[in-house]
């Protein structure tokens, strides 16, 4: 990944900008053009968002970007004027990437969902490094991203608190082979201490108050179920280059210690942070140099204890899921993916209680055929029929839940 400095700053876009990812980025981008370090700096050429149109006008105007990108359809997203410049539509993004990205660029891949695939490989074949945040880029396309990675000689760093944990762990060089094992790090989220009838009958409002982080629904519903790590140790697997047999998770309520890397001497590295996604971000953006940061650092006099429980699978049967889908290989991260979008949707809309959540995923796993994928159009057909197998259950279950 190529660095830049004050005087040669480095273009970067921004996919998913007006969530808590991409607003991070931004503010990560603001800090370092006020450092003093003659360390990474980084113009923002181009911004894509969801439906917040308005949101992401002003960050357009606040770091006068002229070209962007809005996921809703028609005039919605058209700007009043000539600049900026928004595209509009579901492929918007991909337009963005294709019209603006230049090779040694820094796309930040924080789209939520499936959605964001398209625009990873779009950004990849223009040559873009990938700052990945999207964990569904990899869960349901993780072969075809990684070759088209090492094919165009780009590199992907990883956002996520765990993976960059397990990145700054292993990123002196160490071969696959010498890890023994790779264990994920989850806060629990809101239901860790509650029983399995207790947990099946959530509301969305018990799901969505998260005790350690503020994200969007989706990724606090799926923190809420545990499909988060579940995701996450599909997306480690293709990152780090190891089976299901190496990857774990594990409950750490303090959300201290963002993952384990154990080698095979028996020695284990952890990497350890507040609970604040600009450092990740910042991680991710500055790679390979360290600079100050704008996330605070750990006050080690205030560490009374730091906690870990194993994950219990009858409440949480999601990281086992997970794990059966990396044994599965070919489009069965993209069937899992695709279900718990569905369900997660179906859910927050009031149409299935939160337990049915794991049950469909695990019911698509075993309904749909797994297939090689070996296009983008498999990992696509594969999502579709995982949705259509979701809404029709659902549809199944209306008034009974």
């Amino acid at each position: 990944m190529s660095t830049s400095s004050s005087r040669n700053p480095r273009r970067l876009i921004v996919l998913g900008s007006t969530g808590s990812i991409g607003v991070s980025a931004l503010e990560v981008v603001e800090h370092l053009a006020k450092a003093d370090e003659d360390g990474p700096r980084f113009e923002v050429v181009g911004l894509a968002a969801g439906r917040r149109v308005d949101d992401l006008k002003r960050q357009c105007e606040r770091f006068d970007v002229q070209e962007a990108a809005i996921g809703l359809d028609g005039s919605a997203g058209q700007s009043g004027g000539s600049s900026p410049r928004i595209r509009t539509g579901s492929r918007s993004a991909v337009e963005l990437v294709r019209d603006v990205a230049t090779p040694g660029d820094l796309v930040i891949a924080a789209m939520v969902g499936a959605a964001g695939i398209p625009a990873v490989l779009e950004a990849i074949e223009r040559g873009c490094d990938v700052a990945l945040a999207n964990k569904e880029t990899l869960v349901a396309a993780g072969a075809i991203v990684t070759q088209a990675a090492a094919r165009k000689g780009v590199e992907i760093v990883p956002i996520d608190s765990e993976h960059a944990a397990v990145h700054q762990c292993v990123r002196s060089g160490r071969n696959a082979d010498e890890i023994s094992k790779i264990v994920l790090t989850a806060s629990g989220g809101p239901f860790r201490t509650w029983d399995a009838e207790r947990i099946e009958q959530a509301t969305v409002e018990e799901a969505l108050d998260h005790p350690t982080w503020k994200m969007g629904p989706k990724v606090t519903i799926d923190s809420a179920s545990m499909m988060n790590k579940g995701l996450e140790l599909i997306e480690a697997h293709w990152l780090f280059g190891v089976g299901a047999d190496r990857l774990e998770a594990i409950v750490h309520p303090q959300s201290i210690v963002h993952s384990f890397v154990e080698f095979l001497d028996g020695s284990s590295i952890a990497q350890l942070s507040p609970p604040d996604m600009r450092m990740p971000i910042q991680y991710a953006m500055c790679h390979p140099m360290r600079v100050p940061g704008c996330a605070p650092s750990l006050d080690y006099t205030k560490l009374r204890e730091l906690v870990f429980e194993p994950v219990d699978h009858q409440r949480f049967p999601a990281p086992q899921l997970a794990l059966e889908a990396i044994r599965a290989g070919g489009t069965a991260g993209a069937v899992l993916n695709a279900a718990n979008e569905a369900a997660v949707e179906a859910f927050l809309e009031g149409r299935i209680r939160f337990g049915r959540i794991p049950e469909m995923v695990k019911a698509a796993l075993d309904s749909i055929e797994t297939l090689e994928a070996r296009d983008l159009d498999e990992v696509l057909e594969a999502d579709r029929r995982a949705r259509e197998f979701v809404r029709e259950r659902s549809a199944s279950l209306a008034g009974r839940d």
